[in-house]
């Protein structure tokens, strides 16, 4: 037990990243209104930036810089966090459409709840079949 408590304390940015990313599935599989699944997936995304941060550091290196010349200087790799910034940039975009496309349900079905839209369509798809 106490390896392991060593392993998350040392590890703990990864830990807190699978803590993030199962909060914000399972709001995204458990709740029906759509603004509430919009806001869990984007705690996902969290979850996976700091997950993709992380991996990236390196415990005492140093920002890649070339300052000084010291070859045996360990830098952090930069390429996770320039795609990580690609991935905020696209998840907010992403995040403004789906806003946008939630308001456009709403002033069609007025409602945002996910089920009753469903059973909404299928009452209108049943009336056409008739």
């Amino acid at each position: 037990m106490r390896i392991l408590l060593e392993k998350l304390l040392i590890n703990y940015p990864f830990f807190f990243a699978i803590i993030l990313f199962v909060m914000g599935a399972f709001t995204v599989l458990t709740r029906s209104n759509l603004f509430k699944k919009l806001i869990g997936i984007n705690i996902m995304e969290g979850g996976i930036f700091l997950f993709f941060v992380a991996a990236g550091n390196i415990k005492g290196g140093a920002v890649p810089i070339l300052v000084e010349n010291n070859p045996g200087m360990t830098y952090i790799n930069p390429l996770t966090s320039a795609l990580m910034l690609t991935g905020i940039v696209v998840s907010v975009s992403v995040t403004a459409f789906a806003l946008a496309l939630i308001i456009r349900l709403y002033k069609i079905y007025g409602t945002v709840d996910a089920r009753r839209i469903a059973e909404m369509r299928k009452e209108v798809k049943e009336r056409w079949q008739e």
